[in-house]
């Protein structure tokens, strides 16, 4: 299979953020701060024309870290394309493009059951397990880009 990876819009990456992340919930909710700001970055992957994951890099400041940041969020994989590590080729390609931009780390809140993907990926555990309100139990995590 040929899989691409191109830059799309905040509102096409609800396509994906809805049925994985908040398949319960109303379509407005996928949604999220910082969608629409002119430095956010929104991949998508693509299974010949048809769009199967999205990640979106925001620039966020964490006080847990130090230097020039961005956040991952929003990111998911159509359940059907699930377990092919499909999802690291969006990580890889989002770390490419801010390291491009001199960002020196990347951080996220990461659910539970995909802490192993992101350790995979080299991220690390910072503090505690935390609960997300209509969401469940996510840990922070940061890799170092530079």
């Amino acid at each position: 299979m040929s899989y691409t990876i191109k830059e799309i819009t905040a509102q096409e990456t609800w396509a994906v953020r809805h049925p994985v992340l908040r398949v319960d919930r109303p379509i407005a909710t996928c949604a999220m701060d910082g969608d629409l700001n002119a430095d956010t970055v929104h991949l998508g992957l693509f299974d010949s024309n048809n769009l199967i994951g999205v990640a979106s890099f925001m620039s966020n400041q964490n006080s847990q870290f130090t230097g020039k940041q961005y956040q991952l969020r929003g990111m998911g994989i159509l359940e059907s394309h699930q377990k092919k590590k499909l999802g690291g080729l969006l990580i890889d390609a989002g770390e490419k493009k801010l390291k491009q931009l001199k960002v020196e780390v990347l951080w996220c809140n990461a659910r539970i059951k995909a802490l192993n993907f992101y350790l995979r990926k080299g991220f690390e555990i910072s503090g505690l397990p935390f609960d997300i309100e209509n969401v469940g139990v996510h840990y922070l995590l940061s890799k170092k880009l530079q």
